[in-house]
């Protein structure tokens, strides 16, 4: 046997010899049991659709589903029974987690006023869609309110931020927020509601009756207070014109700038030669 037909035999082999382990080690590893750990699960309640802000919870809006006995959501629930006929505080998402801090207490039914955290108000403002911000002020967001207010006889007008800083509640109604949710466009509104504190819903009252309401948004972990002195008409308008004058030539109306007042002439200085003694000086005089 040359040494060609040698190599042939020897590779021949070795490659029977590893098909059949490689089926040996198939055939044991498949015979081998699936094991299955069993893992301690409890019954979660989560939202079973999205239940928006003030949305009465019902039992349509909510399902149990297992969930790690080790990881436990804090403040959940176990059962449905404890969530219906709460109203939602916040909006709460799809296969969301329900827990006691995004619901009202029992017994103080849905809608807007359960939202109101303690010691705060909500008031509304009316807008368009310059004063909304094309849209952009919707649920949740942060804004300043400015207010504009007409010079009388004896002021001029005058622009200043009389609130910063403070949540919108509501904009518009729950159809246009659903619709720009869905669409995932501006939302417009002509009424948006804001949490304030009380001293702040007067300023806005006095605000929207004395002036016009303005809104302006803001970067939600900006968090500094607007503090500014307020902008006046000459302020905004810098150095004011060279005044007009009125003539009239050969019949006609002519209107010319006014030139500013020329400097006053200095006074003429005179030189006066002074000999006293054998002492010779120069004094100047007006």
């Amino acid at each position: 046997m040359n040494r060609n037909a040698r190599f042939a035999l020897v590779l021949t082999i070795a490659l029977a010899v590893a098909g059949a382990a490689s089926f040996v080690v198939y055939r044991v590893v498949s015979s081998i049991p699936v094991r299955e750990v069993e893992v301690a699960s409890l019954q979660a309640v989560v939202a079973a659709r999205p239940i928006p802000v003030g949305t009465l919870v019902t039992k349509d809006h909510l399902k149990l589903v297992p969930w790690p006995a080790r990881n436990p959501v804090p403040g959940s629930f176990t059962e449905i029974e404890k969530v219906v006929n709460r109203g939602a505080i916040v909006e709460v998402a799809e296969n969301e987690p329900l827990t006691e801090s995004k619901l009202a207490p029992p017994g103080s039914g849905g809608g807007l006023p359960p939202t109101i955290t303690e010691g705060m108000r909500a008031i509304s403002v009316k807008t368009n869609e310059v004063v909304g911000v094309a849209g952009f002020v919707i649920p949740g967001t942060r804004v300043d309110v400015l207010v504009t207010v007409r010079g009388g006889a004896q002021s001029e007008p005058v622009s200043r931020a009389v609130v910063s800083n403070v949540q919108v509640l509501t904009a518009g109604s729950r159809f246009d927020q659903e619709k720009a949710r869905e669409e995932g466009k501006p939302m417009p509104a002509t009424v948006v509601t804001l949490l304030v504190s009380p001293e702040d819903a007067e300023r806005i009252s006095l605000a929207a009756n004395e002036g016009q309401i303005t809104l302006t948004l803001r970067n939600p972990l900006d968090v500094a207070p607007t503090a500014t002195n307020g902008v006046k008409m000459a302020n905004l308008l810098g150095t004011p014109a060279a005044p007009v004058v009125v003539k009239r030539t050969e019949g006609r109306r002519v209107v010319v700038p006014a030139l500013p007042p020329a400097p006053a002439p200095a006074s003429k200085i005179y030189t006066v030669e002074a000999i006293r003694a054998a002492k010779r000086t120069e004094e100047s005089v007006k």
